[in-house]
């Protein structure tokens, strides 16, 4: 039997990215080629994991499941055996396997992402912040650290990987404010209970007309709280290689376009689809190409934000 090579593998995890994600797609190619074929094969294995999770092609199309719990043993259990170093028969999966022993990843990490998909197939919501910033740790922040060590920061690097989390937890706080309208059709919503009793919007009914004012102030407060995380995040780039560092400012500029659009939007952010245009994106990875070069300049080193949530390390 021919197994699959590492090269089909990763032009298979390619092509997963170029139909996932345009953002994350060009900001990989900013990577020198080891990191960009790493940061695919990740991102093919945490794209196979939703699409699984969540009945969706690619991130589109995301259903009601009904067999929820089903689908998050078989992730589970392929996710071990990738883990495992097991030849798993799945590219997405036998991707995972290929930089986890290339990078020497913590198991944790992958399992920490796996729970968060566990979380939402238990219908969990967030009651309170902290609850959010939990949730938004084991779907995106840990993504973050898994990262990291893919661009080559040592699993004990405990300072830079808080800073890596702290992106990938702007990403998701950006994710959840653009994403609310899409979230409620298949029975989801990520604003914490307090904050819904705070705005007096009765559970379920924060897409409602009548609420559109209220809502428009907690997605902009989301925002507000996803512009911490990036502020944060953009300080670790001082401890990666240049071409890193610009991949990785690139992106934060995307992304952070993505939550102030939601924010000044008000009302009318969910009126279509919150996006970033071509043209748009080659203006933040020229712009981040200057910043990478003066990072050390503009994002000296300083403590970490007590105030900012921190991740959980184990």
């Amino acid at each position: 039997m021919n197994l699959p090579t590492r090269d089909a593998i990763v032009a298979t995890a390619r092509e997963s990215i170029a139909r996932g994600s345009k953002s994350f797609a060009a900001a990989s190619l900013l990577f020198d080629r080891k990191t960009r074929e790493r940061s695919w094969l990740l991102y093919a294995w945490c794209r196979a994991c939703d699409d699984i999770a969540d009945g969706q092609d690619h991130g589109h199309g995301m259903t009601r499941v009904d067999d929820a719990p089903a689908r998050l043993v078989r992730l589970s259990a392929m996710t071990e055996a990738a883990l495992a170093g097991q030849l798993v028969g799945d590219a997405a999966f036998d991707a995972l396997r290929i930089v986890a022993a290339e990078t020497a990843m913590p198991p944790r990490f992958a399992r920490d992402l796996v729970a968060g998909f566990a979380l939402d197939a238990e219908e969990w919501r967030p009651r309170s912040e902290d609850d959010l910033y939990t949730y938004c740790y084991h779907v995106a922040g840990v993504v973050g650290c898994m990262m990291a060590v893919a661009m080559g920061v040592s699993p004990e690097d405990d300072a830079t990987l808080d800073r890596a989390c702290d992106l990938g937890m702007a990403f998701q706080l950006a994710n959840i404010a653009r994403d609310i309208e899409e979230d409620d059709r298949v029975g989801r919503c990520y604003l914490p209970e307090a904050w819904l009793v705070e705005m007096d919007i009765p559970p379920g009914e924060h897409m409602k007309p009548h609420f559109r004012a209220r809502l428009a102030v907690l997605a902009a407060r989301l925002a507000a709280r996803a512009a911490e995380f990036e502020a944060s995040a953009r300080v670790g780039t001082t401890a990666l290689s240049f071409r890193s560092a610009w991949a990785v400012l690139a992106a934060a500029d995307i992304y952070g376009a993505i939550a102030r659009a939601v924010a000044a939007r008000g009302e009318h952010a969910w009126d279509r689809r919150v996006s970033t245009g071509a043209a748009a994106k080659l203006g933040f990875i020229a712009r981040a190409a200057g910043n990478a070069m003066r990072r050390r300049t503009l994002y000296p080193p300083r403590p970490r934000d007590a105030d900012l949530w921190t991740r959980p390390r184990s």
